[in-house]
């Protein structure tokens, strides 16, 4: 299987835990689109979806699914999204496509989280991925002084060569060369330097399931 294949294998499998006439939340980035496709074959079994990321509703919105405001929403079955490096904890790195804090409040909500992404971003620890770090661009310079004094090597992500805005108007801080020992302990310590929106760090609120596309098929696990 290629690893696209693989994604759409866990985007099928992911299927199962949509509640039928439920509201869900849907991620961002690659595997999540495999699942948004998957879920327009199923759209009318479903009340809508929450989007992390305006590239997400405009897709979902592509399959005639409606998107609804967090703030109308008061739960959420399930949240459904990649990750860029997941443990045997259900501890993740995510931010990769720079919908960090968006993916972070709609899992927030949700009452189930459930992962999927191909058997590669298994790790045993976290931080070969660099870390994503979603900061107010004012304070870019401050963060980043701050950041490598946790022994990373943070660098300011750019696309022809400007800043990366997210949807939020912000920069994202990829931090290189980490080894995540603990990651919640770290996700707090980050959170709490000033100027910083949210780290990419999903481990005091991980993964429930993971769905892990192997040559082999999907394989399960629960946290």
């Amino acid at each position: 299987m290629t690893q696209d294949e693989m994604k759409q294998a866990v985007a099928r499998a992911a299927i199962e835990y949509v509640t039928p006439g439920e509201i869900i939340g849907v991620g961002t980035g690659s595997t999540a689109n495999f699942f948004i496709d998957e879920l327009g074959a199923i759209k009318d079994r479903i009340k809508g979806a929450v989007a992390s990321s305006e590239a997400t509703a405009e897709r979902l919105r592509g399959h005639g699914i409606e998107v609804f405001d967090l703030n109308d929403v008061q739960s959420l079955s399930v949240y459904i999204d990649g990750a860029d490096e997941i443990t045997l904890h259900g501890e993740m790195i995510k931010g990769g496509g720079a919908a960090l804090t968006r993916e972070k409040i709609v899992a927030s909500v949700a009452r189930q989280f459930v992962c999927i992404a191909d058997g590669s971003k298994l790790v045993k620890t976290l931080g070969a991925f660099p870390l994503p770090v979603e900061v107010i661009p004012m304070a870019q310079a401050a963060v980043a002084r701050r950041l490598q004094t946790l022994g990373g090597e943070p660098r300011l992500r750019v696309k022809d060569g400007q800043p990366v805005v997210t949807d939020n108007g912000c920069f994202i801080i990829d931090v290189h060369g980490l080894r995540i020992a603990d990651p919640a302990g770290l996700e707090a310590q980050i959170n709490d330097i000033v100027g910083v929106v949210t780290v990419g760090l999903f481990a005091r609120r991980g993964a429930n399931v993971g769905l892990l596309g192997t040559v082999d098929g999907v394989k399960r696990m629960t946290f």
